[in-house]
């Protein structure tokens, strides 16, 4: 589950924040497997889509994390959750997304790394109110 400013977030849905003010993020992950899962790494990587196949990572002007946007998860029992906040600060007005990806974080594998990528969050930065 995936919460932007204390909103439930899907792919349909567009939410939109005020330059200049935090914006809180929590992602929720919840093992329904039988097994315990992890170790894991959660990443949040923000860009804009120039809707011509260029996404625009490069954006350390325009967002700032109040936090890290990397977090460590050991491990999540069966049936159990793992929740992780931080929070975004948009310096511009615009149009941006949200990459959300779990990596596997296990060196002890012999299989190549995965990633678990969450749909991207579209959130809207505009100008503050008068």
């Amino acid at each position: 589950d995936i919460l932007v400013d204390g909103k439930v977030c899907d792919c349909d849905i567009v939410v939109t924040c005020q330059v200049g003010d935090p914006v809180p993020l929590q992602v929720k992950l919840t093992n329904r497997s039988k097994h315990s899962v992890g170790p894991f790494a959660l990443t949040m990587m923000p860009y804009q889509d120039y809707q011509n196949g260029v996404h625009n990572y490069d954006l350390q002007d325009a967002i700032t994390f109040v936090g890290s946007n990397t977090f460590y998860i050991d491990t999540v029992k069966p049936t159990k959750d793992s929740v992780y906040f931080g929070a975004l600060l948009f310096l511009y007005t615009g149009d941006f997304y949200l990459n959300i990806k779990f990596h596997e974080d296990n060196c002890s594998r012999e299989l190549p790394l995965s990633w678990l990528c969450l749909p991207s969050v579209h959130i809207r930065a505009t100008e503050p109110m008068a």
